[in-house]
């Protein structure tokens, strides 16, 4: 690997995360201003959808990841990989500066742990052995212990879905985020599946015939489409600067560990570099525990006017001039509310 070559894949690489960093910030920009005209994203919404400004945030995203992937033919991945992480630099301080959202010392040395627990990783992480053929992908995919991963994947994120999310995705950020993180590490197998046989497909092995492909191409769309979706809530909902590094330290874990199990990546590893890799796992969770520690309250956005009030309110009510007395058996005196008749008609 020449100089030049380690040049190009270095610049790449930064644009890569320069591109993936700047498209959390146009994405929310673009959710702001489709819930401003309707549904937020957050309560089902999809408004978004018809937003410039999110597919402008797309499409940096797509650009993001060719940049990150043609980075990889001209430098090895132990440069390419840990410079991903500078997407959450720039996310978080894009998101400080455009967005107001303001990311505390804490939160930087949670951003400092994921970042230094992901270069652990990699730095020791084990060499790839490529499959060459896409039967031999499907003889991984269908080994037991992966189907084990899968389908407990599959069923987390059903139980996340349709039971937890509906009753506390806008109140905590784990909620959204792991469902991404879930279906993104089957993301990421399928796709690599898919990669794969295209590369052998070009050079002359056609893949395009097995059965096999076409499952791998179906899984990756529809974990993408997924994968997106909850993302689009996450952004929508909490904040920026929070959700970047978090979705990216749950995000790698949860890849290496299907990864792990699927190519069997520790298989044949010395003890040394395992343990180095748990202790880069144990440092990016670490991370993620200072950033949720001090995340700012988010206030969910309301989209009923006429939601119940809380039965712990002291009612004043003054009408000409008279101040109301209270009932004791109606509402607890926690809270003052002030209720002028003059804005009624």
């Amino acid at each position: 690997m020449t100089v030049s070559d380690n040049a190009k894949g270095f610049a790449l690489a930064l644009s890569s995360s320069a591109f993936i960093g700047a498209s959390f910030i146009l994405k929310k920009f673009g959710l702001r201003r489709a819930a401003s005209r309707g549904a937020a994203a957050g309560f089902g919404g999809y408004g978004y959808l018809v937003e410039p400004l999110w597919w402008v945030g797309m499409i940096t995203m797509i650009f993001g990841e060719i940049a990150n992937f043609v980075a990889y033919m001209f430098a090895p991945a132990v440069l390419v990989t840990p410079l991903g992480a500078l997407s959450i630099i720039v996310s978080a301080v894009l998101a400080h500066f455009l967005l107001r959202e303001k990311l505390q010392k804490l939160g930087v040395l949670g951003c400092i742990l994921c970042i230094v627990g992901s270069t652990v990783i990699v730095l020791h992480a084990p060499e790839e052995k490529t499959p060459s053929s896409v039967d031999e992908i499907w003889s991984l995919a269908t080994q037991p212990a992966f189907l084990f991963y899968t389908g407990a994947a599959v069923a987390v994120s059903l139980v996340l879905m349709l039971h937890t999310a509906p009753r506390y995705g806008q109140s905590n950020i784990m909620i959204y985020l792991s469902i991404c993180s879930i279906i993104g590490s089957l993301t990421v197998m399928s796709i690599k599946a898919v990669g794969i046989a295209i590369k052998l497909t070009i050079e002359g092995i056609n893949q395009a015939g097995y059965f096999q492909t076409w499952v791998f191409v179906m899984v990756a769309v529809s974990c993408i489409v997924i994968q997106l979706n909850y993302l689009n809530k996450a952004l929508d909902t909490f904040n920026t600067a929070v959700v970047s590094p978090i979705y990216y330290a749950m995000f790698t874990t949860l890849t290496i560990f299907a990864s792990a199990i699927m190519f069997k990546d520790w298989y044949g590893q010395d003890a040394s570099n395992i343990v180095s890799e748990i202790c880069g796992l144990v440092t990016v969770l670490s991370g993620t525990s200072v950033l949720h520690s001090t995340r700012e309250p988010d206030l969910p956005t309301c989209t009923d006017p006429y939601t119940p009030l809380s039965p712990k309110i002291y009612w004043h009510i003054r009408g000409n001039g008279d101040i109301g007395k209270y009932k004791d058996d109606l509402l607890s005196p926690d809270f003052i509310t002030v209720v002028q008749q003059d804005y009624f008609t």
